[in-house]
């Protein structure tokens, strides 16, 4: 054959250029990772979506093996890849681990020979179920090898020693036959090439056989060969067959691999692949398209790109316009298909215009779009539930807040503009009375994972709330859980049910011995009064003595009758700022001994309320005689009368005492707790009761060193047995 180097045309080489570069450009379409393997499991090819999914840049992984990814090297037995048997699929998985510490279980599936000892591999990552982002391809792998053109037929013994020769290859060569006789073949390569000509050595005499290419200097020009080099009939020597390899040639053999490998790779796509011309009309489809679309290859082809589409609406319209204005478009669009069914397709289509076609990629989206449907109403659903939510809701984690619903933000008095933007650290700085609490708290979550406490939060204001939180620790994605709600109200409930039930032991106790200590004690008064008479000398100091503590043991002996059981008493309107004047009467000389003056401020002519005038008189008197019992060095006691609304009226009395630290304060009201040295407790109880029974209320402020103000609140016009609310 004849093997002289073949000129070729300009135009023939940028025909061939061109074609080559609109498959190569058609291949950037395809998502599927792609790798081209030597017969050492070198790397010989790589496509962008492999360089992703193994982590590796192509520069970086054309210098690499399999063999460094894997725990064994013997995975694919390459010489069997010759077999004409095994030309169907193959398929095998390794576990393999990236440079990067990734380890990924791959799926290899041979898709094509391009050339002998060089095979084309789809990977598909099983390790996960996340699809890989879709990336252009490179076009390396539309390179080939070349055809056979012109042979040569050369004879080699065992040390690859030139024993014979034919024509065409010393012509080809342009060497003379008994200057070849006798030579290495090594001796005609170039310098790259001889490890080439080693390994097709070794493999001659492993396999009996070897093919490739390699390149000799002619004239000080290098030109290249593809050569087959197999055993003759009792090995003694191998024969090989050298063809030329034309720039034409070359491009040629460019071309068929890039058809043969796009027609492969088109036709095994798992994304659906369309070609249209400019009137919309289908002239090529692959089989993922066609199951797409529920539709045989014939049935699509000659139909309309568009006649599927679900709603030719504005948002079709304005796809279709970008479509036109950039070449191309990548967008989510629903179908009609011929049995009826809605699917979600999501298309990357591209405008060929010089050659008068365009190519639309399909990806079924429907089962992603049900899913992030779910989602959504999941969402929304949960939202509603977060949002309604009675109790306050917070996501946090170390470095700040999340979210807060409308129920915490209430609670703690914030925004969640204002929440969202503090961090931990800064949230706590706000409310630094419970900086340590706080702190301890969100340890105790993260140590034990699931943790409730009642913390009382000191607001700017000066407010405290006991707020309950109840903390789950990671909860989802390193956010933490944070249900509050503020148990103010309930820490009152409980502790006036604590008091409830301590008067009433009071009660039962008073009701037992009430009327026995009585009975005695008018015994004992009598015979005292007899015994004073018939004493002759002057004992009435003692007397006296013993005469005023019986008096104060039946004062106290009717306060417990008091809280014994209910009074029959009789409830009538009277005038509340009356009955403050009848009582300060009534104390005006102990508050002179006292060196205590009265000071009045009545708002208005009158207050009438529905009440039991004595009662009220009692409440009086033992809120002013303990507020003179705090002034032995004398001062001032004011009395206020107000209207605070259009149904309740307010009595202040207020002192120039010691104050009462806040601790001393909360326990005002217990049964039997006094600050005084001789005192009972009972005074206190007793007026709580009386204006309990009244539907009133009693609030206490008190600043040490300064004084105490007592704030009765009664019910203007109303009827006593009714309900009273703060």
């Amino acid at each position: 054959m004849n093997v002289e180097y073949e000129s070729v045309s300009n135009q023939e080489i940028i025909r061939l250029n061109q074609h080559i570069e609109e498959y190569e450009e058609m291949f950037n379409s395809i998502i599927e990772p792609l790798i081209m393997l030597d017969e050492n499991l070198s790397f010989s090819y790589v496509n962008e979506a492999a360089c992703l999914m193994l982590e590796l840049s192509r520069e970086k992984l054309t210098e690499l093996r399999l063999t460094d990814f894997l725990e064994e090297s013997s995975f694919f037995d390459f010489d069997s890849l010759e077999d004409s048997s095994l030309k169907s699929a193959h398929k095998g998985k390794r576990r393999v681990q990236l440079l990067t510490g990734t380890v990924k279980e791959l799926e290899f599936i041979r898709i094509g020979t391009l050339t002998k000892g060089k095979s084309v591999f789809r990977l598909e990552d099983v390790s996960k179920v996340e699809p890989v982002e879709e990336n252009l391809m490179s076009p390396e792998l539309l390179l080939g090898n070349g055809e056979e053109e012109g042979e040569g037929i050369l004879l080699m013994d065992r040390q690859g020693v030139v024993v014979e020769a034919n024509s065409a290859f010393t012509e080809g060569l342009k060497i003379n036959k008994r200057e070849l006789i006798g030579k290495k073949m090594s001796e005609l390569m170039t310098y790259e090439y001889e490890p080439t000509v080693k390994k097709g050595v070794d493999k001659i005499f492993s396999t009996l056989k070897s093919m490739g290419e390699l390149e000799v200097t002619l004239h000080g020009k290098p030109c290249r060969f593809s050569f087959s080099t197999s055993s003759t009939v009792g090995n003694e020597y191998f024969k090989s067959t050298f063809s030329k390899i034309t720039e034409s040639k070359i491009m040629e053999k460019k071309l068929e691999t890039s058809e043969r490998i796009f027609a492969e790779l088109f036709d095994q796509s798992m994304e659906g692949i369309i070609f249209w011309n400019e009137d919309g009309i289908i002239f090529r489809v692959n089989q993922s398209a066609c199951k797409i679309f529920e539709s045989t290859r014939e049935e699509m082809i000659g139909s309309d790109t568009w006649k599927y589409i679900f709603k030719k609406n504005h948002y079709f319209k304005r796809m279709l316009a970008t479509f036109e204005r950039d070449g191309q478009v990548r967008d989510d669009i629903f179908y009609k298909m011929p049995n009826n069914q809605i699917k979600l397709l999501e298309l990357t289509a591209k405008k060929y215009e010089g050659d008068g076609y365009n190519v639309t990629i399909f990806r079924n989206a429907t089962e992603r779009w049900e899913i992030e449907k779910e989602l959504r109403k999941s969402e929304k659903k949960f939202r509603k539930i977060f949002e309604g939510s009675m109790d306050g809701l917070i996501l946090w984690n170390k470095e700040g807040f999340t979210d807060i619903n409308e129920s915490g933000k209430v609670i703690l008095g914030i925004s969640k503009e204002s929440l969202l933007s503090l961090s931990i650290q800064e949230f706590i700085e706000k409310i630094p009375g419970n900086a340590d609490e706080l702190s301890a708290y969100m340890e105790d979550v993260y140590k034990k994972g699931i943790y409730s406490s009642v913390v009382a939060l000191k607001f700017a204001d000066g407010s405290v709330k006991h707020i309950e939180f109840l903390t789950r620790s990671n909860l989802y994605s390193n956010l933490n859980l944070s249900v509050f709600r503020d148990v103010s109200k309930n820490l009152e409930m409980q502790e006036q049910i604590r008091k409830s039930d301590t008067l009433h032991v009071v009660g039962e106790l008073a009701a037992g011995i009430a009327h026995e200590i009585r009975n005695p004690m008018t015994a004992l008064k009598g015979f005292i009064q007899l015994l004073e008479d018939m004493v002759q000398e002057d004992f009435s100091t003692y007397f006296h003595i013993i005469t005023s503590e019986i008096q104060r043991i039946e004062t106290i002996i009717t306060e417990f009758l008091v809280l014994a059981k209910p009074q029959a008493l009789q409830y009538q309107e009277q005038d509340v700022q009356m009955i403050m004047k009848e009582t300060l009467e009534l104390l005006a000389a102990q508050a002179l001994l006292n060196n205590v003056r009265f000071e009045t401020d009545f708002e208005g002519d009158e207050s009438n309320v529905f009440c039991e005038a004595n009662q009220l008189k009692q409440v009086f008197i033992n809120i002013i005689k303990n507020a003179l019992e705090v002034m032995p060095d004398g001062g001032i006691v004011r009395i206020k009368s107000s209207q605070v609304s259009k149904k309740h009226v307010c009595i202040s009395i207020i002192d120039q005492g010691n104050g009462i630290s806040e601790d001393k304060l909360k326990k005002l009201g217990e049964p039997f707790y006094t600050t005084k040295e001789r005192g009972t407790g009972l005074g206190l109880m007793v007026s709580y009761k009386i204006i309990e029974e009244h539907n009133g209320y009693i609030e206490v402020e008190s600043e040490v060193d300064k004084g105490t103000s007592f704030h009765i609140f009664l019910p203007l016009r109303g009827k006593a047995q009714g309900t009273f609310t703060r």
